[in-house]
């Protein structure tokens, strides 16, 4: 699943921008492929985040991945719920599951990322490799 209106990066993560801030969280893709996520290790809020720079992880029963900033900035908001109900990401990795919401320093930093059907073509590709 890959919904419209979001950046995707080729580390499978997606950003929601509204505004100055951006929503940052992995995809349906990288979720399922994860699988059961039982740890998220996030930031504090007031951190710095660079593109492309890791600032988390998402542990799950298969393995450890680090998750990457599609944008640089500053951390404005980190979703807590995570912390005790990790599973969000796999339940609802659009919504419920997001990581963290970054106000960009560079907007136009979005503009190298993918779109919807870009990144789903991305994902079949990626796929059909392995």
């Amino acid at each position: 699943m890959v919904l419209d209106g979001l950046k995707y990066t080729s580390s499978h993560e997606w950003v929601k921008h509204e505004g100055s801030v951006a929503t940052i969280g992995i995809s349906d893709h990288a979720q399922d492929h994860l699988g059961e996520v039982v740890f998220v290790d996030l930031p504090d809020s007031g951190a710095s985040v660079s593109k492309g720079g890791s600032f988390g992880a998402v542990e799950s029963v298969k393995a450890t991945s680090d998750v990457n900033s599609p944008v640089s900035g500053e951390i404005v908001e980190v979703n807590t719920k995570l912390t005790e109900t990790p599973g969000l990401i796999n339940s609802s990795p659009y919504e419920d599951g997001w990581m963290i919401k970054v106000k960009s320093s560079n907007t136009s930093e979005l503009e190298s990322l993918m779109g919807s059907n870009e990144y789903a073509k991305f994902c079949e590709e990626e796929d059909a490799a392995h």
